[in-house]
Order: structure tokens, then C-alpha cells, then sequence
């Protein structure tokens, strides 16, 4: 007995093949293979059933981790049998694939058996949610009342009036489906008659008017996590609209918006922040009481620093979102900070200020050599 080939090579994909990318090049080897276009020919069973075990190990994450680093033995080892009995086995586990490919489920064995009504999942919602800049910094949880569509309570969704039931499609016989094709090629489309429910409603729920639903609006609490900023959104498990009966519900989407701060600026997971100098703290140095996202820090400022210098406070940022964790660095930038007016007082001390500079810089010759370039 020969080994098995390899998977990748079965499919026709390389190793970094994406989801989608195995997922059509099996389609196309289904429709190639398929017994019912191959009748009678072992070949092409044993090539449906190959392709069949390399798809249902590399369209599995888990399995495909597995193989893609211990190979056919270490399925083995993992207790996993990718392989299939008969064409009967293949059909079963991906009846949605050959129900999509052929027009009824079990891609073409066991005619007449239908898949029955499609029922429709619930529609997402979207709810707009607006923070300020340390909340969204820190975190918090916020109470929110989000309208959306509920299973009626007075016909359990069924959209009858109490005492009466829907009545099954004579269009598409209560499967939820016509099948028009052409050969062997067959496509199934919704059924225009009860929209895909299979049943339809000859007296409406005087509630709902026979939808099933009705409006509704919950008050929810939302856990926003340290360090979101514009544009995330929170996904909330089931709290979209209700679906048909049976099917699941929609999601929640909470969409983040952070208002701008008088004095932060973000930028990525660091904060910006300007703080304003004296000139004889900027000559002189100073211990100075700098504003955080948390709150106060000191900060010494050597003695000749220049406007516009950037000191950085490691880990004095924002959280940083996932696994990752830790957070970004506060940038303090220091500006010197020109008065407008000058009590006299003020005035003279500059002014001798400004004598005792303009004595040193002739000291060293600057003017006259400056002065010297334009006269020559």
C-alpha cells in the first residue's frame, strides 16, 4: 500500500495557502471527482475521497497546525482519522458545500430528500458609543439602551394570531426552496412564495402583523476595555436582532468614538503633552509637577534647556490593547513661556538682563566678525 500524498499537493495549493484559497481548489476537485459524474469509476472515487481527507484536515485549523508540523504520523499520533468509508461519509459532513455545488443536500445521492427551510440569522446591530479621553484611557463600563427587533411574545414568533398556525408552502411544499437546473448543473434559489420560511401566515398576529417580531429596547452594560481609541468596535454575542425561530440571533457592534482632551494629545499608545517654562527655569533648571493620564509626576529640568525640548516618561502611557499588555511612554515637551506684560520691576531686570548678554556676545567678537562679512 502506498503512503499517502501529500496534502498540500492533493489540492493543488501551496503550504500558505489562505482558507479560501483551499476551500475553492477542493470545490473544483469535488466537481471533477464527483461519483455522479464519474459513474462507475473507482479512479475517480478513490482521487473524490483523497481530495476529500486532504480538505477536511487542512479546512480545520487545529488539524491543519498538527499536520503542517508532524505530518501524516502525527494525525495519527493525535488520534485523528481524516480518512472516509464511502462517497455516503464525504456527503454528510459537508452537506452545505454540496448542497451549494448541486442544488440539494448530499450533493446529488439520496434525491428527493430535501434541506429543509433556511432559517435566517438575526441582523447585526450598530450602537455609537462616545467616551471621553480618560475613559477611553483607562477604561470603564457604561449603561446603554440599544433598540432592537425581539420574538413577539404573543405568537412566539410564529407571526400567527394565538389559536391558528402557519400553513406550509404550496409553492415549495414547506422546504424553503425551489431547485430550477438544466442537466446535471441545478440551482437552488429561495423560494419566492414564503420567502424561504417554508410556512406562510393566513392570519397574522394582530401584534406584529404577522412578522414575528417587534421592536423592543434593552438596556445593556457595556465592559469597554483600558486604552480603545476611535474607530474599535466591540462585538456583543447575540445581542443583534432575533432570527427566524430556531435560528441564532444577531451581534451588538459598539463603535468607539473619543472625545479630544484640553491638554493630551494621543498618539498610538504614547501621550503628548506641552508644558509651559519661565526663561529662568529653562537658564536655571527646575523641579517641575508635570500633568499624567493618571496624575502628577516630577520631572527635573536640567539647567539650559531649549524651547521644545522632549523629556519622555517611560510606561506613563496608554494600555496597551491584547496580549501584548504594558502600555506606551508620556512625552512632556517643555516650550518657554513669553509674557505679555511686564511689570516695571520685570522690565528693568530684562533690560540689564539683556545689557549683560549683549556684553558677553561682543566679548567674543560675534557681531564684529558677522558685521565684518557684509562690509568687505
Amino acid at each position: 500500500m502506498s503512503p499517502p500524498r501529500d496534502y498540500y499537493t492533493v489540492l493543488g495549493v501551496g503550504r500558505d495557502a489562505s482558507d479560501v484559497e483551499i476551500k475553492k481548489s477542493y470545490r473544483k476537485l469535488a466537481m471533477k471527482y464527483h461519483p455522479d459524474r464519474n459513474p462507475d469509476d473507482p479512479q475517480a472515487e478513490n482521487q473524490f475521497k483523497e481530495a476529500s481527507e486532504a480538505y477536511s484536515v487542512l479546512s480545520d485549523a487545529e488539524k491543519r497546525a498538527t499536520y503542517d508540523r508532524f505530518g501524516h504520523a502525527g494525525l495519527r499520533g493525535a488520534g485523528v482519522d481524516p480518512g472516509f468509508a464511502n462517497a455516503e461519509e464525504i456527503f454528510s459532513q459537508f452537506s452545505d458545500m454540496f448542497g451549494d455545488l448541486f442544488g440539494f443536500g448530499g450533493g446529488g445521492r439520496g434525491r428527493g430528500r430535501s434541506r429543509g427551510p433556511q432559517l435566517r440569522r438575526g441582523a447585526d446591530t450598530a450602537y455609537s458609543l462616545e467616551l471621553e479621553f480618560l475613559e477611553a484611557v483607562h477604561g470603564v463600563t457604561r449603561e446603554i439602551t440599544v433598540p432592537r427587533y425581539a420574538v413577539c411574545g404573543t405568537c412566539s414568533g410564529s407571526g400567527a394570531e394565538p389559536g391558528t398556525q402557519p400553513s406550509a408552502c404550496s409553492t415549495c411544499g414547506g422546504v424553503g426552496q425551489v431547485i430550477q437546473g438544466h442537466g446535471f448543473l441545478r440551482i437552488r434559489t429561495v423560494c419566492p412564495g414564503c420567502g424561504g420560511r417554508g410556512k406562510v401566515v393566513t392570519s397574522p398576529c394582530k401584534e406584529c402583523e404577522g412578522v414575528g417580531r417587534t421592536r423592543v429596547t434593552d438596556s445593556l452594560s457595556v465592559t469597554v476595555p483600558p486604552g480603545v481609541d476611535s474607530g474599535l468596535q466591540l462585538r456583543l454575542s447575540g445581542r443583534g436582532d432575533e432570527g427566524d425561530p430556531g435560528a441564532p440571533p444577531g451581534d451588538l457592534y459598539v463603535h468607539i468614538n473619543v472625545a479630544d482632551h484640553e491638554r493630551f494629545r494621543r498618539n498610538g499608545v504614547d501621550i503628548v503633552v506641552e508644558v509651559p517654562i519661565s526663561y529662568p527655569q529653562a537658564c536655571l533648571g527646575a523641579t517641575l509637577k508635570v500633568p499624567t493620564v493618571d496624575d502628577e509626576e516630577e520631572l527635573e529640568i536640567p539647567a539650559g534647556t531649549p524651547s521644545g525640548k522632549v523629556f519622555t516618561l517611560k510606561g506613563k502611557g496608554v494600555p496597551r490593547l491584547g496580549r501584548r499588555g504594558g502600555r506606551g511612554d508620556h512625552h512632556v515637551q517643555v516650550v518657554v513661556a513669553v509674557p505679555k506684560k511686564l511689570s516695571e520691576e520685570e522690565e528693568e531686570i530684562i533690560r540689564k538682563l539683556a545689557e549683560l548678554q549683549d556684553e558677553r556676545v561682543a566679548e567674543k567678537g560675534f557681531w564684529k566678525e558677522f558685521l565684518g562679512r557684509f562690509s568687505s
